[in-house]
């Protein structure tokens, strides 16, 4: 039978807080040997210096219910990557939406400390955390391995952009404006208010194989694309993944978000298995020719294209 539970809290360990920081953790340990890569026998030989050393220097936080610490989470921020680290939740606590208030807790700091991504290794058989980070928006990049503290255990890799997500219907102006904002696109675009551009990204996200994506930094779109997965018969079936419409706003620009939203596109495509990307890109756009040859795309074909109207 579950135990009811009262409030529970998320909080930050005290500076000096390094035994309570390794009694939960070597608690997680035995309860779960085969959910993380380092184990009981290890850590519990840790000196009193090494775990003061380790609570200095990560994010960790600590659920507490009726007095008890059931709950740990850490980050680690390298590189502008958010690293989610030792997440356990005694048996007694599960159940109770303690894990969700935890990895709630680690992706705020994330996107406090302006990491773009946030990244995690779990398990493959257990379903639970998968669905539960499923659920907050990670997704499989493809990568996996062997548990490090048992080589049979397979685990795989999951991350959560913090700059990219797929876009919404509030978008669709900036969207429109950035489509605009370039000596193309200011012929060819028109008021963003108008219903054609709402039906369009109705039509594209109600399509599986369609994702218009945008960046948003500090609560304002600052980039988009649109990736589309198309199915042939080439390549014994294979899926290609196509990138098109890429645009950084003119605020942003130079800052290096083009060359990561289509590296994030490029990763995207990858994990979901598709065997080429490719894009087109306008003659006349001989800088964007330069960037697309920086990462590693090849001018391969000559693309045609016929106005109907």
């Amino acid at each position: 039978m579950m135990r009811c539970m009262r409030e529970v809290t998320i909080e930050q360990f005290g500076a000096e807080d390094w035994e309570r920081l390794k009694a939960i953790r070597l608690r997680g340990l035995q309860e779960a040997p085969d959910a993380f890569g380092s184990s009981y026998a290890r850590e519990s030989r840790f000196t009193p210096e090494t775990w003061a050393e380790r609570l200095a220097g990560s994010w960790w936080r600590v659920a507490v219910a009726d007095g008890d610490d059931v709950g740990l989470v850490c980050v680690r921020i390298e590189e502008g990557r958010a690293h989610l680290l030792s997440m356990w939740v005694a048996p007694e606590a599960r159940g109770h939406r303690v894990a969700s208030r935890l990895v709630d807790a680690a992706i705020a700091h994330a996107r406090e400390a302006g990491a773009d991504e946030a990244e995690l290794w779990c398990v493959d058989h257990n379903t639970a955390a998968r669905a539960l980070y499923a659920s907050k928006g990670f997704t499989p990049s493809g990568r996996t391995m062997g548990l490090p503290s048992n080589p049979d255990i397979p685990e795989s890799h999951y991350v959560l952009s913090l700059l990219f997500r797929r876009a919404r219907r509030e978008d669709v102006p900036a969207i429109v404006a950035m489509l605009a904002d370039d000596p193309l696109g200011a012929v060819r675009e028109g008021d963003p208010a108008d219903e054609r551009y709402l039906a369009a990204f109705d039509r594209i996200d109600s399509d599986p194989y369609d994702e218009l994506i945008v960046a948003e930094r500090d609560g304002k779109v600052v980039g988009t694309m649109q990736l589309s997965y198309l199915a042939g018969l080439s390549r014994l079936g294979a899926e290609r993944c196509q990138i098109e419409a890429v645009r950084v706003a003119a605020s942003t620009r130079g800052q290096g978000l083009g060359r990561k939203m289509v590296q994030w596109g490029i990763d995207r495509a990858r994990a979901r298995g598709c065997a080429m990307v490719q894009l087109t890109s306008d003659k006349s756009r001989a800088d964007a020719h330069r960037f697309y040859d920086s990462l590693g795309f090849t001018a391969s074909h000559e693309g045609y294209k016929l106005a109907l109207s």
